[in-house]
């Protein structure tokens, strides 16, 4: 039996408000969440206590995106928190977490790129495109990524990039 390549849909989103709305379109319009991830920067300028933790299956968060983020994990499958050198503290909600768990876990080294970099090119992210993902991250955006068959991932495109406004990439 041929399985099907993934392909993915990867959205650039410069706030959590435009990340969020567009995890939202998607959920509307029957994408399968469980083949959503979303990736971004956490702050910890704050002077009180930031954490997060998962008990009887639902994310808690709380600090300056805490509101952002327990939205996000009430939609997505999978939620992670890491200190990635380069980029600083990055949360991150469905399928891409399991990858960079691999990532760490194998010590899966990719060029010099951070486990994150390595865990997008495991998934099929072109090297040069990892490391405008990374510059993005550390620039405070957000990426959301839509995995699945071409079909889904042109369907995912096209409600993502609603209005030209966000900036959307596809890759296979």
């Amino acid at each position: 039996m041929k399985k099907t390549k993934e392909s993915l849909a990867v959205a650039v989103c410069e706030t959590h408000e435009k990340a969020e709305q567009v995890v939202k379109e998607l959920q509307r319009s029957g994408f399968d969440m469980k083949k959503l991830s979303i990736v971004g920067k956490d702050y910890y300028e704050e002077e009180k206590v930031v954490g997060f933790y998962n008990t009887e299956d639902a994310m808690k968060s709380w600090g300056k995106a805490g509101a952002f983020w327990g939205g996000i994990w009430g939609f997505l499958f999978g939620a992670g928190f890491f200190l990635i050198p380069g980029i600083g503290p990055v949360v991150m909600a469905g399928p891409i977490v399991s990858s960079v768990v691999g990532a760490l876990e194998g010590a899966l080294v990719v060029g010099g790129l951070s486990a994150l970099g390595a865990a997008l090119f495991e998934i099929g992210i072109p090297r040069n495109s990892v490391l405008k993902y990374e510059k993005e991250l550390k620039a405070d955006k957000y990426l959301v990524i839509a995995h699945g068959t071409q079909e889904e991932i042109d369907k995912a495109r096209s409600i993502m990039n609603y209005n030209n406004e966000i900036e959307v990439a596809i890759h296979h």
